[in-house]
């Protein structure tokens, strides 16, 4: 069964949302339907086909047992040739008897209307070409995971389940994260803050003073920190979804990833390059106007972290920019589900961090509708980093809860104390991961 592992596609994320883009979805997309054909596994039937511009791909077990698993995947930078995932459940669907489907969508760049859009099609059409499923279930990852989160919000009426796994479900907190980040950085590091930035000026100035400014020792950067660095280090895991495991891993890891885009260790400098704007919408949706910036956990803010807040910069989203239609490039999530969702995320994950399972924790529980929400941690540092125990198990839970009612396990996202405590993370991590903290034990399965 395949392993989770989308650190692959993070440069082209980093390059979308650290550009300027259009006003307009870019026109263009097309699909390669010879890469559209795929072998079915033994025992199933495979179609494949366009449907409304979106490439598809369906496969029907002989046995089927009258459910869908329908697949959301993440982002696929901007160019202009779409293409689709096969599920990385797929063995273990067709051998349980799931059908499953997924789109390429219809375009790509960061558009999660879009996904929305496709994938309600793609359903539909398989209710009518292939029977109309009993039971259906939306599952994603990444992008695909905020696609999972509306659809499970908006469309109750054709699905009973959700599993957005490393989604970003807290949506436009994601993008306010990397602002965070970003004038922090330069605040901290440089005394002074900006935005937007010069490019130039920022990756071959900026960028080298601040972690220059940050280290204790020539080379330290981003392990040895003096004073300022430590502040700096400590106001991200803040801002990142609070004190926990494995987030010290994650930060060595995400400051010294391998070179791409604007060189080794910039990974997250490079989101802070862009212009406000996410995909196609032309406004600024970043919003740090009312954030209160700390350095450590005590609620009352120190004298130094006063004259922090009172310094930075301060950049407001443009009028309407942050819009709640499903069919909008970013839409809201509200934490509203209508029915039971089951979530993972990497505690070490810095690109789409935990702060997005603890804003959706929030939103569900303010909602009324923690009965529905179960959240799994964990650790490792990667981005979508799941062992297929760990992806598999979720999926079986969440169906064993849709046909009993009996709701499974989870991790509490909504204790601050609950996500530091040094054994947060072990309960459903399984296997290997990349600088995983170590567990004294996992679950028996």
């Amino acid at each position: 069964m395949k392993r989770i592992v989308l650190l692959a596609t993070l440069v082209m994320m980093v390059a979308t949302v650290a550009a300027p883009v259009a006003a307009q979805p870019a026109t263009g997309y097309f699909v390669d339907e010879t890469k559209l054909p795929f072998e079915a596994l033994d025992g199933a039937t495979a179609q494949w086909g366009v449907l409304g511009n979106a490439g598809y791909r369906i496969e029907v077990p002989d046995d089927w047992n009258g459910d869908l698993v329908l697949w959301a995947h993440g982002f696929r930078g901007e160019g202009l040739e779409l293409t689709v995932d096969n599920h990385p459940l797929r063995e273990l669907l067709i051998a349980q008897g799931y059908a499953w489907a997924a789109s390429s969508y219809s375009r790509n760049d960061y558009d999660v209307g879009i996904g929305v859009s496709d994938t309600l099609a793609l359903t539909r059409y398989f209710d009518r070409t292939v029977g109309r499923a009993d039971i259906r279930y939306i599952t994603g990852a990444s992008m695909g995971g905020q696609v999972t989160a509306v659809i499970a919000e908006t469309a109750g009426r054709f699905f009973d389940g959700a599993l957005p796994v490393c989604g970003a479900i807290g949506d436009y907190e994601l993008f306010d994260y990397f602002l965070d980040f970003n004038v922090a950085a330069q605040q901290i590091g440089t005394g002074t803050s900006e935005f937007p930035v010069d490019t130039a000026t920022y990756v071959g100035v900026t960028v080298p003073s601040i972690k220059a400014n940050l280290e204790a020792v020539e080379g330290g950067w981003p392990v040895v920190l003096n004073e300022d660095g430590e502040n700096f280090k400590n106001l991200v895991e803040l801002r990142s979804g609070g004190d926990r495991p494995n987030f010290d891993e994650g930060w060595a890891f995400w400051n010294t990833f391998p070179e791409f885009a604007t060189g080794p260790g910039n990974f997250l400098f490079d989101l802070g390059l862009g212009d406000g704007s996410v995909g196609w919408n032309p406004r600024v949706v970043v919003d740090n106007t009312d954030a209160v910036y700390q350095f450590d956990t005590d609620p009352a803010l120190s004298a130094e972290e006063q004259a922090f807040n009172d310094n930075v910069v301060r950049v407001a989203a443009g009028a309407k920019a942050r819009v709640k239609f499903s069919n909008a490039p970013v839409p809201i999530v509200n934490g509203d589900p209508a029915m039971p969702v089951l979530t993972l995320h990497n505690l070490g994950d810095l690109f789409v961090p935990i702060l997005n399972e603890v804003v959706y924790a929030n939103e569900v529980a303010a909602n009324g509708s923690s009965d529905l929400l179960v959240q799994r941690a964990i650790r490792g540092v990667g981005h979508c980093d799941f062992t297929p125990e760990e992806f598999s198990t979720a999926f079986l839970d969440l169906v064993a809860w849709v046909e009993t009612g009996v709701k499974p396990d989870g991790d509490n996202f909504l204790d601050p104390a609950a996500v530091a405590d040094p054994d947060f993370g072990c309960a459903f991590t399984v296997g290997d991961h990349l600088l995983a903290t170590p567990c004294d034990s996992g679950p028996e399965l």
